[in-house]
């Protein structure tokens, strides 16, 4: 059986030194957009930092439709809308986190003083109210289950930015940044936890209860990488709780919905690939292999369902628009972490890389948010297009220049 089933042919060595080329010329370009920005920019959910929000009054439905009416628009509104370029601990994290890689494979010092600076940033501006590390948004965001204040910690951006400190820790030798991952791990302890027959779910905030697969995984995947680190037995038994809990709930196909609640029930590209990437690391820091056929039976319907031939991302497993630069970067990152146990996977991730660079790339060097049927939103978004993409590219330049894609396990 081949997992990943792809029809991405292996490069040869001719094509592969002309793409290898490309792709260093395209992590500068994204990492010097960044740079010259200050590692501020937009958002594609910062709606309610508009100068109209205090308009909204507290209400959430009205929060909501300003949110989407920028969200939604088919160009960049928000100068016209008051909407500033933010800081944003997601994008500190992913910056970080390629940068550290950057720095293992060329040992250029410049990328371990940016890491160092954007871990430095994130140490500075945790969340206030928590004892622990944690880390949310710079703005106000409005959902269907109501608001999430501005800096609130969700699970996403504090598990992503912990394995950013655990990766620069083993790179660096800084038990400090040891210090953050674990304190990271101590504030996913005392979320809220749905608690089955068949596993618990972590909660994606801490001041209520929501069950969501890939923050659950992402979660179950910082733990279990510090609980190999350290040996901490809480953090083993609470990632493998937590794995047990959502590897349970794959469906017949090999997709996950987004969330088990009604609502939450679709299924897309990026969350899954988030998913697929977490139960790897899980795999490779613990030697647990009881879910590996899960891995396995999502892996195949990830690489049959969402993309195209030529290797655009679709959005949903039945539909392609809009084609989203989140898709993207995640399923390179994904197909990169999973290549060493299924080496198709990296041809398809250079398949991805290439149509992305290809056709969302701008002359400046920043991503584009989205294509959609009829145009492109070139709409510069910061963590979300850019950082992303940078952390992917590195991780996908490392894996063709020496064979190691897997993140490194304790």
């Amino acid at each position: 059986m081949s997992p990943s089933a792809t029809e991405a042919p292996a490069l040869v060595a001719p094509e592969q030194a002309a793409f290898v080329s490309r792709l260093e010329k395209s992590l500068q370009a994204v990492a010097q957009w960044v740079e010259r920005q200050d590692y501020k920019g937009y958002d594609p959910a910062d709606g309610n930092a508009s100068i109209l929000y205090p308009l909204t009054f507290g209400n959430v439905f009205l929060q909501r439709v300003l949110q989407q009416i920028v969200l939604r628009a088919p160009f960049n509104i928000r100068p016209f809308l008051g909407v500033p370029r933010l800081e944003s601990a997601p994008a500190r994290g992913y910056m970080a986190a390629g940068y550290v890689r950057l720095y293992e494979h060329t040992n250029d010092s410049s990328c371990r003083e940016k890491a160092q600076n954007c871990l430095d940033w994130l140490v500075e501006n945790k969340a206030p109210g928590y004892a622990h590390f944690a880390w949310g948004n710079q703005f106000n965001y409005a959902t269907r289950t109501g608001k999430r204040p501005r800096l609130e910690p969700i699970i996403v951006w504090c598990s992503l930015n912990g394995l950013a400190f655990l990766d620069a820790w083993k790179a660096f030798g800084r038990e400090d940044y040891l210090k953050v991952a674990r304190s990271v791990c101590e504030w996913i302890l005392e979320l809220p936890r749905e608690k089955t027959r068949t596993g618990s779910c972590l909660s994606y905030v801490a001041y209520k209860q929501v069950s969501i697969h890939n923050s659950n995984m992402l979660g179950a995947a910082l733990l279990a990488r510090v609980g190999a680190a350290t040996g901490e037995s809480r953090y083993l038994e609470l990632a493998r709780d937590a794995i047990l809990y959502s590897c349970s709930r794959i469906r017949s196909d090999g997709s996950w919905w987004y969330g088990e609640n009604p609502k939450y029930q679709w299924v897309d590209n990026f969350h899954t690939g988030y998913n697929l990437e977490c139960l790897k690391v899980y795999i490779d820091s613990t030697g647990d292999t009881e879910f590996r056929s899960v891995l396995e039976h999502g892996l195949e319907y990830f690489t049959h369902n969402f993309f195209e031939q030529d290797g655009c991302p679709k959005y949903y497993q039945n539909a392609k628009y809009p084609v989203d630069i989140q898709s993207a970067s995640q399923a390179i990152d994904t197909f990169v972490t999973l290549s060493d146990a299924y080496p198709d996977c990296l041809a398809q991730a250079v398949k991805v890389a290439q149509w992305t660079i290809r056709h969302m790339q701008d002359r400046d060097g920043h991503f584009y948010y989205r294509e959609l049927p009829w145009t492109k939103v070139k709409t510069p978004m910061i963590h979300w297009g850019q950082a992303t993409m940078f952390k992917a590219l590195v991780c996908l330049l490392c894996a063709l220049s020496t064979g190691s894609s897997s993140p490194r396990n304790e």
